[in-house]
């Protein structure tokens, strides 16, 4: 009975590893780039307004309003497809994670109890956080089998076992 139920617990833990966790990674992926994916539609059809809210509203560190308005447009236009189809990507989930938190740093409306109580308040900042919190899961786990990183991976390891076996023969 006993043999039966680990047996049974350690397919169940296998069959998660492989297909569960994977799942999950993936629909992290696409929700934050569908986020960010459309935070940059939104910029790119109003410049005007995008520029005046960078010039006006938000208070990024280290960069013109002007400079910080075009940057974040195109991140937030080219980032999602990366980090949606897992290119690169623990160094996009890495990226966005700090991305994300300049993009809170910079708008003080998002903390209005204040920045580090914001941190522990349930309602500031909420999406941003949940959006922090999945890009460093992906960032410490990677992107998951159904990536390119993965895919490219997969090519590589059968590339090198393939001229590995090419040499063995030769010698």
């Amino acid at each position: 009975m006993f043999k039966k139920l680990t047996a049974c617990y350690a397919q169940s833990e296998s069959w998660l590893s492989r297909w569960l966790g994977p799942t999950v990674l993936l629909l992290m992926r696409f929700w934050v780039a569908i986020a960010f994916w459309r935070a940059g539609l939104v910029k790119i059809e109003d410049p005007a307004g995008t520029q005046f809210l960078f010039n006006t509203v938000y208070q990024v560190p280290l960069l013109s309003p002007d400079f910080a308005a075009v940057v974040g447009t195109w991140v937030e236009l080219i980032m999602p497809w990366l980090i949606g189809f897992g290119v690169w990507g623990r160094l996009t989930a890495l990226f966005l994670f700090v991305y994300n938190g300049i993009a809170v740093i910079s708008y003080p409306a998002l903390w209005p109890h204040g920045f580090w109580a914001g941190l522990f308040n349930v309602t500031d900042f909420a999406d941003h956080k949940v959006w922090g919190l999945m890009m460093l899961a992906v960032a410490a786990w990677g992107p998951g089998r159904w990536s390119v990183d993965a895919i490219a991976g997969y090519v590589w390891r059968s590339r090198q076992a393939g001229l590995a076996s090419k040499k063995t023969v030769v010698n």
